[in-house]
């Protein structure tokens, strides 16, 4: 397992990327698994960075671990939270259209990793679990 806080600055996205992509070499990722993942991570940290703490600066963790090919990541803020995880996860849905937010980010994790959760209490925070099985093309193929 590995566990990882930072601050919640845009220039940590990239190295939750690269961490995350760090990690996840052991298992031998084709270069779409890869992509996946690290889209999905980049899109639940920035979700962190522009949701949760607005202007403030907080703390984002980020925990990965692994079980038979199976990695999983969660996404921890204690942010503002989501007052209707069910709304924010449709698409195209955004709090902060005057932006240009596309409201994409929970769209895209789903589609790139086979199960997200997205847990969230208002001024506490919001951990999001995203889970992916790596390798799955690789034995189906060979």
């Amino acid at each position: 397992m590995l566990h990882l806080e930072f601050n919640s600055e845009s220039e940590n996205e990239g190295i939750a990327r690269v961490v995350t992509s760090a990690y996840i070499m052991r298992f031998d990722p084709d270069m779409e698994e890869m992509e996946d993942i690290k889209t999905a991570v980049s899109e639940a940290v920035t979700n962190c960075i522009v949701h949760a703490y607005s202007d403030e600066n907080g703390k984002i963790e980020m925990d990965i671990s692994d079980k038979e090919n199976v990695v999983k990541i969660e996404i921890t803020d204690r942010g503002v939270g989501i007052p209707d995880v069910k709304k924010a996860m449709e698409p195209m849905y955004t709090t902060k259209p005057e932006e240009e937010r596309t409201g994409m980010g929970f769209s895209f994790m789903e589609a790139f990793m086979d199960e997200v959760q997205v847990r969230s209490k208002e001024n506490e925070g919001t951990r999001v679990v995203m889970t992916k099985k790596i390798g799955e093309k690789n034995h189906l193929n060979g």
